[in-house]
């Protein structure tokens, strides 16, 4: 029942974008996920990677633009459907995101890639994914966008006490204290979906070295919209991959 309260999958996804092509991915437990890979053309085989863990809602499709915009600046990116989402097989649940974060990781490897060259790259509920992530794999650094601390204090802010129920879900604050490599929060301070102040305390909570990127005016579903985002995280991926382990 609550997974049918957390996620929100679209199961429609279009062809990929003209530069950007189709991969399947088979899971630990034999899930068969979709993604789109769309490699840059600059950079080459040095170029940074962000293995892309998505919100909530939609699918890779609702992410083609950020995508393209990301792939012109150099990143080559990995963007997957967790089960249940697009053409992903599977039902979603904690567990089973977790498990396709790790296939997409690892089938990036299998490629080739090093992980000095990986960036995890996650917004909103892909935010606590991409965490766990990193904590489980080695990568040169972490992005996460509109993240939060835990499921739970999201819920208390828009269900109070029935917000508890959630539980120990996605708890994205104890793994950031684990967390090694470079860390870049972007978070829109008009956020009315994740509250501002709940990436404020996640990043608070992480180690150095870190950044916090306050996007002004932006909300929870424009926030790549706002100046220059798309160009900081695109940087900051360049810049921890140059700066090697």
């Amino acid at each position: 029942m609550l997974d049918n309260l957390i996620f929100f999958p679209d199961r429609h996804v279009s062809d990929p974008p003209r530069g950007v092509e189709e991969r399947r991915i088979t899971t630990e437990d034999a899930v068969r996920i979709h993604a789109w890979y769309a490699p840059t053309a600059t950079g080459g085989e040095h170029a940074p990677v962000l293995v892309w863990s998505h919100g909530n809602g939609g699918n890779i499709e609702n992410r083609a633009e950020v995508l393209l915009a990301l792939q012109a600046r150099g990143v080559t990116i990995l963007a997957y459907d967790y089960r249940g989402y697009g053409r992903s097989e599977g039902r979603p649940s904690e567990a089973g995101v977790y498990r396709d974060a790790r296939a997409a990781y690892d089938s990036e490897r299998a490629a080739g890639t090093p992980p000095e060259r990986i960036v995890c790259f996650g917004e909103s509920l892909g935010s606590a994914v991409t965490l766990q992530l990193a904590t489980e794999r080695p990568c040169a650094g972490v992005v996460v966008v509109a993240p939060f601390t835990s499921l739970a204090d999201v819920a208390w802010r828009h269900y109070g006490p029935l917000g508890m129920l959630a539980g120990s879900r996605f708890d994205a604050l104890a793994n950031v204290t684990r967390l090694t490599v470079p860390l870049l929060i972007v978070h829109g301070d008009r956020d009315e979906v994740v509250p501002f102040e709940l990436g404020e305390r996640l990043f608070a909570a992480a180690r150095e070295p870190k950044r916090f990127v306050r996007a002004r005016g932006a909300h929870h579903n424009d926030v790549f919209d706002a100046p220059a985002v798309v160009d900081t995280i695109a940087a900051f991926a360049h810049e921890v991959v140059r700066r090697g382990p």
